[in-house]
Order: C-alpha cells, then structure tokens, then sequence
C-alpha cells in the first residue's frame, strides 16, 4: 500500500523539485536518529541522567565563573570549616574550598572518562572488525589476547599497569583505555560475526566491493548500536576506575583536584569533617548514575524491539 501511494504521488506531482522535496521530508521523518531522540526523550530516567550530565558539564566549564577561590589556595586558619554562606561545601584540612575542587574536578573527571574511553573505542572497535570480519588465525590470536586482558580483575590490571609506568593521570587514563578496550573487541566482533553472514554483505562482496568499503560503507553502520550504548556505560565506569586509582594514589596527585584523591585525603577525618568525604563520594555517585540512566535509555531507543 505504502508503495502505490507514493507512486500516486509521484505521478500527482509535476514539478521533479517538489518530488524531491517529498523525498527528503520522508526521509527526515524517518531518521533513526530522530526516532532514538524521541525513544530517549520519552524514557523519564534517561532525561535524569542527561540533566545530571548536564549540570556537571556546565560546573567544570564555568568553574573559574562560580568560585572565587583557587583550588590549590590553601588557609590553615579556615582548615575543616563546616559548609557554610562563604564555603557552600565547607573546607578540607589544609584549608582548600571543597566546592571549587568539586568544580574542578568535574571537568578533570570528564576528561578522564571521555579520552579513556575514546581509546578503548577505537583500539577496540578496529581489534574486533579484524577479528570478526577476517576470522581465521587473525580472530584467534586477538580473541585470545582479549581473553588474557578480561582474565585479570579490572582494577588489579590497571593498579599493575600503573605501577608500571608511574603514578600519573595520564598513566591511569592509559591504563583505563586499556583495561576496557577487550569490551569493546568482544562487542564488536560477536556483532561483525552475525553481520558478516548477511545477504546485504554477500551481495556486496559479488559485486566487487572490496573489504575496506563494506567494512566503512556496512559493517560500521550497522554496529553503531551496541558501540555507542557501550561507550555510554564506559564513560561512568571509567570515571569510577580513575577515581579508585586516585584514591590508592596512583592516579591524580596533589594538589590536582580529582575526586578519587580528594576522598583518599579525607579519610582521616571521617567523624570530625564527614562532609570532606561526602561531598567528594556523593558527586562520583551521582556522575556515574547518570552515565548509566543515559546508557539504559540509549540501549532502550536503540533496541527494535523495546519500539512500538
């Protein structure tokens, strides 16, 4: 039905623009992106977690804008202040505005997160096409050095490969992609795997197209789903990873105002000055809940068969 129709409105339409002008509504109204925003817009949990991102994103950029304190502005005099109308936080041991680490910390932790991630993605990505596309010995050698890499408890590996290469924040974020690219590998090859065997590809493949193309042109497109889903939940799993590496030291060190080492250093004071370590541990949670309400609400959109 849906064909004779637009056949009908083919030959109604004289003008070849307005035809094309036809086609180009229909398929905006049909863009699987705008059917995603609209599955995600829907989903109440989802539009939590976006405003939680939100607000974090918009503390660290106009950290300098919201404190008049420096982070790294130490005054023994003002140490362990409770929250208060001058430190809206109140103030660490040596006397640190807790909310403008808090806001520069954000925008650490977010950097963190989306460069961790975008290694793991790409590295992972490209690891799991080759293996899943190509197969054979080339799928077994990377399967298995994935299966080496998910052997290992997360957190150890990346404690390991820290200590390794020194205690940094560039060396956990490094350890932090590493850590996460065999997720990505396996996610993507199991999908290649199943993609690879369809009838679009076969066709592409007795018409000549080599496998570069059908990997951008076919194979990529159609594993965008469970990549950008799993990218999603990475990020706040990265930004936990990086705050645990913070809090054993090996990852931000003083005075950079990450989290993970901003809990670390008030552990000592947890029944004098609890607000040292909640307000730290309260905006880790909070980041990384509303990583995962996004993530859920993506996979939700994303999936055909959670759509009506």
């Amino acid at each position: 039905m849906r064909t004779e129709e637009k056949q009908e409105e083919q030959q109604s339409i004289k003008d070849p623009s307005a035809y094309q002008q036809l086609e180009s509504e229909e398929m905006e109204e049909t863009s699987p992106w705008k059917d995603t925003i609209k599955q995600l817009r829907k989903n109440r949990f989802a539009v939590v977690g976006v405003v939680i991102i939100l607000f974090f994103i918009l503390l660290g950029l106009f950290a300098p804008l919201l404190t008049p304190y420096s982070y790294e502005e130490q005054a023994l005099v003002d140490r362990l202040q409770p929250p208060s109308a001058e430190h809206w936080f109140g103030t660490d041991d040596v006397g640190r505005d807790i909310f403008t680490r808090i806001a520069y910390g954000a925008r650490l932790s977010l950097q963190v997160g989306f460069f961790a991630v975008t290694g793991a993605l790409v590295f992972g990505t490209l690891l799991g096409i080759v293996a899943g596309y190509f197969g054979r010995w080339i799928d077994t050698i990377i399967s298995r050095i994935f299966d080496i890499l998910l052997a290992f408890p997360s957190i150890l590996l990346a404690i390991a490969i820290v200590s390794i290469l020194g205690a940094s924040l560039q060396n956990a974020l490094i350890a932090i992609a590493i850590i996460n690219i065999p997720i990505f590998g396996r996610l993507v090859r199991s999908k290649v795997i199943s993609l690879r065997e369809e009838e679009f590809i076969m066709a592409a493949k007795a018409q000549g197209m080599k496998n570069g193309r059908i990997i951008i042109h076919h194979i990529l497109p159609n594993s965008a789903a469970p990549i950008i889903v799993q990218a999603t939940l990475g990020f706040g799993t990265a930004i936990l990873d990086a705050a645990g590496l913070g809090f054993l030291g090996l990852g931000a060190q003083p005075p950079t105002p990450e989290w993970g080492a901003m809990l670390a250093g008030s552990r000592d004071f947890i029944q004098l000055a609890p607000w040292t370590l909640i307000v730290p541990g309260v905006s880790i949670m909070l980041v990384v809940l509303g990583f995962n309400l996004i993530g859920d609400g993506l996979r939700d959109a994303l999936d055909p068969k959670m759509k009506n």
